[in-house]
């Protein structure tokens, strides 16, 4: 493994680190600049489908970037041979916001079926949770990761 990381270091860091930028940018960008937005629909109805279309949109361009994203830290733990609190940390933060991540999609989906059978009160408290308290924790600790990646590599 820490041959395969040597000969790819460049790209196994970039890969990594576009993973969190698309991930972590994402929420960001639902969080502050798409939600506010969809909170100006009045009808609660076409509101909660929007929201569920677009939520889905970006869990699912998210996911492949998760796996990419846990793939290419194995390579940099081994390759770059990390010990200590400092990566441990982040692991276990990456770990907590993959967890969360798979949580937000379940009731995402959850929702959605909801939805489609017209059962929208259903639907609406699948999700009412996601934009106040999950993806903003997903957003901080997401920022926490980043900033010990930026620890560990020593910049």
């Amino acid at each position: 493994m820490q041959e395969i990381f040597y000969n790819y270091a460049s790209a196994i860091i970039f890969l990594h680190i576009l993973s969190a930028v698309v991930w972590v940018g994402g929420m960001i960008a639902i969080k502050f600049a798409v939600h506010p937005v969809l909170q100006g629909i009045e009808e609660p109805q076409v509101r909660l489908g929007k929201t569920l279309q677009i939520v889905g949109r970006l869990f699912n361009l998210v996911m492949p970037f998760v796996i990419i994203s846990v793939i290419c830290g194995v390579f940099m733990f081994k390759g770059f041979g990390y010990s200590g609190a400092l990566i441990h940390t982040k692991e276990a933060i990456w770990t907590i916001m993959t967890l969360n991540y798979a949580y937000m999609y379940a009731k995402r989906r959850k929702a959605e079926r909801f939805f489609a059978k017209g059962e929208i009160a259903q639907a609406k408290e699948m999700v009412k949770s996601l934009p106040t308290v999950l993806l903003p924790l997903n957003i901080f600790l997401g920022l926490l990761a980043i900033l010990a990646g930026v620890l560990l590599r020593g910049i």
